[in-house]
């Protein structure tokens, strides 16, 4: 059993939709961002970054936090979802690229763009610049191969949910044809139309307009 701490974020989203696909039995643990759960000090003895997601493993007796190094724990735990060989390397790369990339920029995008509209013309306009770049980079990879790294792998669990909030990017997806076609083969898999709504609220994943 892994208890898994986390909110309805993309982050979250990651682990809650690979815990499905790789079959993982876990119990979800609500931390409610919005209300502070996240700096109670019972949180912050399991995740001392007191930001979600986070999970632990009573198999082991682990806790992890940082969704990226959780997917990789998962992915070893499990042997899924991340090749051997220089395939495992292509899916790194593209792993990072969403850590130090997608993540920050589009978490800045969504601060300025859709919360604080108001506040900087400037920070709108930069951040939104560069995830403009993000998705011309993802679109022109996978306009090469069917998903970012050869075959279905954490990079690509790691990227979607991101993607999913395309709405509070103020991008149309059927711009980028590339990224449109990803993006609906994954959110028609029964493992992430589950994962998404971890935890529960009735949520189903965005499908953008034709």
């Amino acid at each position: 059993m892994i208890d898994f701490y986390t909110w309805k974020t993309p982050n979250g989203r990651k682990i809650s939709i690979m815990l499905e696909e790789v079959g993982l039995e876990y119990k979800v643990q609500p931390v409610n961002i919005n209300q502070g759960d996240q700096h109670q000090e019972e949180f912050l003895e399991i995740c001392p970054n007191g930001k979600i997601p986070t999970i632990f493993d009573h198999e082991n007796g682990i806790s992890l936090f940082e969704s990226g190094a959780i997917l990789l724990y998962l992915a070893d735990k499990t042997k899924k979802l991340l090749p051997p060989g220089n395939a495992y390397w292509e899916v790194i790369q593209w792993l990072m690229w969403q850590m130090g990339g997608v993540g920050p920029m589009f978490g800045q995008t969504h601060h300025f763009l859709k919360y604080h509209p108001d506040v900087s013309e400037y920070a709108s306009a930069r951040y939104h610049k560069e995830t403009l770049r993000l998705y011309g980079v993802l679109d022109q990879q996978l306009s090469k191969q069917t998903y970012l790294a050869g075959d279905y792998s954490i990079a690509d669990i790691a990227v979607w949910p991101w993607v999913a909030r395309f709405g509070w990017h103020q991008m149309k997806l059927s711009d980028y044809p590339n990224i449109l076609r990803w993006y609906l083969e994954i959110a028609s898999r029964p493992a992430v139309q589950k994962g998404y709504d971890v935890p529960s609220f009735g949520e189903t994943v965005p499908i953008p307009p034709e």
